[in-house]
């Protein structure tokens, strides 16, 4: 039964509040037509602060796609290590146990994929297999959990890494002025994570059952625009309201194991913002409680686009888990609209500490040394 044991987060250094959002929104949109519009979406996405990779001050430059670009390579290469051997500790393998690296991103574009760089230089097998996933957006958390059920159920002996960096605040766009995209710079937050898929052993929520559903006719809802200055961000006024439609999706695959998805132990759901959150209890028929996790993501990082999940998983482990066989379920949403879904009861590994199932010839271990930025 694949595992997925508890994920590391990271979030960078340099924090803005919604006030501040406000006031520079305030400032630098003062003559824009729908400002008022714009300010009160920010102030109803119950996002307390975010963190950047950068200064207010140099987020708010653009110096152009190719430079942005440059610097998310840089900094995913200085970030991701440290978030990556913690998750490793964790989950009590080496880099050598490793069969298959997903790694997910929509903030920067890199090819050959970071997957390369970290076989070269963190000490990775040369066969392990890469899988980047670059197009799904928010949803691509969920899609890398689901993608490493399917490889650990293939492969029953074998481990997968999950690694998500998302620099959002690399996509700004400063003459886009369009009240989605001025949305966006209310909403995003910078953030990385990465979490283990054992395929034997390890602590965390035992996968059982995963799902995808695509909404028809949405693919223009949340997009992309791609233009010499970079991704331009767009989100129709209709997205909030994509919880009636998928609710159903959730019931349907929780019915097909047997399941009702309106009583479970717990939730760990894409926070795309508060609406979503609200909805969804609402069509599933669960209390508000049942997404603490989502919404403390949201209030205390904006939305960290595919590392929510990975996130709000690690405040239920923070929170001390759940009892065990506790049946719970996991979603990501993102452009399609698409939602990834996945069903798994809690477990705790027997024999804790003990030495994990090996795939590989062993060598000697890393230094664990580096700590990541906030890590959660």
């Amino acid at each position: 039964m694949a595992t997925l044991c508890r994920p590391t987060v990271s979030v960078p250094e340099h924090v803005i509040t919604m006030e501040e959002t406000l006031d520079l929104a305030r400032s630098v949109h003062a003559d824009h037509p729908q400002l008022a519009l714009a300010l009160r979406l920010m102030e109803n996405t119950g996002v307390k602060k975010r963190h950047l990779l950068r200064p207010i001050e140099e987020t708010l430059k653009h110096p152009g796609f190719e430079q942005r670009n440059a610097v998310y390579e840089a900094e995913a290469k200085a970030r991701v290590p440290a978030v990556v051997r913690q998750a490793l500790t964790d989950a009590e393998l080496r880099p050598q146990d490793i069969d298959l690296i997903i790694y997910v991103s929509c903030t920067g574009f890199m090819m050959p994929s970071l997957t390369a760089w970290m076989i070269n230089r963190m000490d990775f097998r040369g066969d392990t297999r890469q899988m980047p996933i670059a197009q799904l957006g928010c949803a691509a958390g969920g899609a890398a959990i689901n993608r490493a059920h399917d490889f650990c159920t293939a492969y029953p002996e074998a481990n997968a890494l999950i690694v998500a960096c998302e620099f959002c605040s690399l996509c700004y766009q400063p003459t886009d002025l369009d009240v989605g995209n001025l949305l966006s710079n209310g909403l995003f937050g910078d953030g990385l994570a990465a979490a283990v898929v054992r395929g034997r052993g390890g602590t965390g929520v035992d996968l059982e059952r995963n799902g995808s559903y695509l909404v028809p006719d949405t693919e223009e809802w949340i997009a992309y625009d791609v233009r010499s200055t970079g991704f331009h961000f767009k989100l129709d006024k209709r997205v909030p309201g994509t919880m009636e439609p998928l609710a159903p999706a959730l019931q349907e695959l929780a019915g097909q194991h047997g399941w009702d998805a309106s009583d479970l132990d717990f939730y760990i759901i894409h926070a795309g913002g508060p609406r979503i959150l609200d909805d969804l209890s609402k069509f599933l028929g669960v209390a508000p409680e049942a997404f603490r996790f989502s919404r403390a993501t949201l209030t205390e990082y904006g939305n960290i686009a595919s590392a929510v999940v990975l996130d709000a998983l690690r405040r239920l482990f923070d929170e001390g888990g759940a009892h065990q066989t506790a049946r719970g379920l996991l979603a990501g949403f993102g452009p399609g609209i698409t939602a990834e879904m996945s069903l798994g009861r809690w477990r705790v590994a027997s024999g804790r500490g003990a030495a994990p199932t090996r795939i590989a010839d062993l060598v000697p271990g890393l230094a664990f040394a580096e700590e990541p930025h906030r890590a959660g």
